[in-house]
């Protein structure tokens, strides 16, 4: 993940037309954050469990040179990092359009995630 101070530059300029995007945080603080906000507000049981996810996302990105894929790696990363900060996250439905936009292997991991919850509610009888 070879993020450049001119990507980052152009991933952050508007056209005065619409608000200026957000700028993109660098992956290393992006990553501080992260677990920053993990080890604030979530509990410890998630906590372990999104300190695991992260860590794996990371690493499985971290030669990425496209740069519309860094740019949308870390713009998404970052909005899951506001939403565990402000607790927006609790409850939350899936947006239908990133549902749509993801392959088998996601499908099947969304899959297999929904399941692993379930049966954890199930066997501990929390909701």
């Amino acid at each position: 993940m070879r993020a450049t101070t001119r990507l980052l530059a152009t991933a952050t300029t508007g056209n005065g037309l619409k608000p200026a995007p957000m700028a993109i945080l660098p992956p290393i603080p992006l990553y501080r954050r992260l677990f920053r906000a993990h080890r604030k507000h979530l509990p410890s049981e998630m906590r372990v469990l999104g300190d695991e996810y992260i860590k794996a996302e990371f690493r499985a990105h971290k030669d990425i040179d496209n740069p519309a894929h860094l740019i949308g790696f870390l713009t998404e990363w970052q909005l899951y990092a506001q939403k565990v900060e402000g607790d927006a996250w609790v409850g939350e439905k899936l947006d239908p359009a990133k549902v749509e936009k993801m392959s088998d292997q996601q499908m099947g991991q969304m899959y297999e995630l929904m399941q692993a919850i379930k049966k954890r509610s199930e066997e501990g009888g929390e909701e």
